[in-house]
């Protein structure tokens, strides 16, 4: 409804109510006059539903998020309906004693479901149902059993609500339980009067201004958010303190009253969220009962709020929150961007000890299978020179030569697969030459000549050694290339080739273990890798 509909309800109000007045006094100067006591009457019960009205028009205008404002004037309009048919109307007269107590639907949906006006849980509905189907039939509801229901319905869901909410929405359902408190005794009162029969006109006073003085009291409430400014003073007042014991996702969670609450700090360099440990955090989807609230920096995300739907229900308490706490999230968000840092330093000193227990491993394997099993039929040849029966000293020697011949190949091989000795000797570029050669496929090379520190030889080679190793087992590639280059104070090497592709960091150690090489070094490795379309590995490394 627009703002113009809404701000014309009041008008039609005061229209409808002085006719639904003048009908209850007897319809106009041929009637019986109307005694000083029916007139102060009407005037009370026409200021009765136009604040009513009055109220809930401002609180829609002003709070139009929230369903209260038109629960208010609805009761209103009741209010002056019940008056009408009350008044025996030609056409109407019959419908006097069903109508009279409508307003009592909207009025207790208004305070049992403030400050949204909506409700979910479903004990919650029934109640406020079972309200709108006992106030829809005056007979029920306006006798002393009917009154004394509905404030014990009220009363109880009041109390309920009130007792189970936390937070700022428990400081929000304060003054409705306040509210429902009194509207609960007074019909408690006006329903002992009618069972007594005495003081009803007493009752009735007190009745009608306990209703003035809730939908005022509702209506303040809800304009100004007092509670609102509560939650966030107590918020600011609590991160500014210097207690470092409690993270900040705990200090929100309380001030919010949601213990389920989860902040996940933005990382623009991944595109992820972390907790406060560095974790990730996976944000729920729109289906999710969970709501997401994205608080932002100059536009830019800063963090995420994962939290109940209803302790962020509010948009002037959702954007105060976000304000307030924006200082410590930033602060905050560096912090867990230091842990998630050193969860990933400690992961790679993980893999680089996995790594290392790996190719030792391997050296041990292969150093059993190949020059110690030749060393040891050498020692066999030896033994048997030594017993000298019967022996072809030639042929012995010749035997013994070509095994440890053979030995020696095998080490000087192993050797140049720890560290080969032409990287040292002659630099990268011959290192990269004598790789080449020795790969599955032909490589095409291209690499910057002179000499670069001697860690950045290292990775970069074993980079390449690595690739071409890859490419010769599982690539299925008939070529390869090696681009090295220097460029603004860094190596750029890339290796690529036109096989199978589907490769990754994860598959693997030995690429593992490069990419930590190569960050420690403070650069990086990528792969990249499309099934059917080939292989780039490419590194960056600084030279200083």
């Amino acid at each position: 409804m627009t703002r113009v509909l809404r701000l014309g309800l009041f008008p039609a109000a005061v229209a409808l109510g002085v006719f639904a007045e003048w009908a209850a006094l007897g319809r106009g100067p041929l009637e019986v006059p109307a005694s000083s006591s029916d007139l102060r009457h009407a005037a009370a019960d026409l200021v009765v539903g136009l604040v009513l009205v009055g109220c809930g028009v401002v609180a829609w205008d002003r709070r139009p998020e929230s369903w209260t404002g038109a629960l208010l004037a609805a009761a209103g309009f009741s209010w002056f309906l019940g008056t009408f048919f009350l008044s025996g109307w030609p056409g109407f007269a019959g419908f006097g004693s069903l109508f009279v107590t409508l307003y009592r639907g909207p009025l207790a949906n208004a305070m049992l479901a403030y400050p949204s006006g909506r409700v979910t849980h479903w004990v919650d509905r029934g109640a406020i149902a079972s309200l709108y189907v006992l106030s829809a039939v005056a007979v029920a509801a306006g006798s002393a059993a009917g009154t004394l229901v509905t404030a014990c319905i009220v009363f109880a869901v009041a109390a309920d609500r009130y007792l189970r909410s936390t937070g700022p929405e428990r400081h929000a359902r304060l003054v409705a339980a306040v509210a429902a408190t009194a509207y609960s005794a007074v019909l408690v009162v006006n329903a002992s009067a009618r069972l007594a029969g005495a003081g009803a006109v007493l009752a009735l006073w007190a009745y009608e201004i306990v209703i003035v003085v809730i939908a005022v009291a509702l209506l303040l409430d809800l304009v100004f958010g007092r509670w609102t400014q509560a939650t966030v003073t107590g918020l600011v007042v609590d991160l500014g303190l210097l207690d470092e014991r409690a993270p900040l996702r705990s200090r929100l969670a309380a001030a919010l009253g949601d213990p389920s609450l989860e902040i996940g700090y933005r990382l623009a360099e991944r595109d992820a969220y972390v907790d406060d440990d560095g974790r990730v955090l996976e944000l729920p989807d729109a289906r999710s009962s969970r709501a997401v609230t994205i608080v932002r920096e100059a536009d830019e995300p800063l963090a995420a709020f994962v939290h109940d739907r209803a302790a962020l229900a509010d948009p002037e308490l959702l954007d105060s929150v976000a304000a307030a706490s924006r200082i410590a999230v930033a602060n905050a968000r560096l912090q867990a961007e230091v842990r998630s840092q050193l969860q990933e330093i400690e992961a790679s000193r993980r893999r680089i000890v996995e790594a290392g227990d790996v190719q030792r491993r391997r050296l041990e394997r292969e150093l059993h299978e190949g020059a110690e099993q030749r060393l040891a039929e050498v020692a066999v040849l030896l033994d048997e020179v030594a017993e000298g029966a019967g022996v072809d000293f030639g042929a012995m020697f010749e035997e013994t030569r070509a095994e440890l011949e053979r030995a020696q190949a095998e080490l000087i091989e192993f050797a140049h697969g720890i560290h080969p000795r032409v990287l040292t000797e002659g630099g990268l570029t011959a290192a990269l030459a004598d790789l080449a050669d020795r790969a599955a496929v032909p490589v095409d090379l291209a690499v910057t000549e002179g000499r670069f520190p001697a860690a950045v030889e290292d990775a970069a080679y074993f980079v390449c050694s690595e690739a071409l190793t890859n490419i010769g087992k599982y690539a299925e590639a008939s070529r390869a290339t090696i681009e090295v280059l220097r460029r603004d104070g860094t190596v750029t090497l890339s290796v690529t080739d036109d096989g199978r592709g589907g490769a990754t960091l994860e598959t693997g150690l030995g690429l593992r273990g490069l990419a930590d090489r190569v960050e420690a070094l403070g650069g990086r490795l990528l792969v990249e890798s499309r099934r059917g379309e080939g292989t780039v590995v490419s590194a960056e490394l600084p030279l200083e």
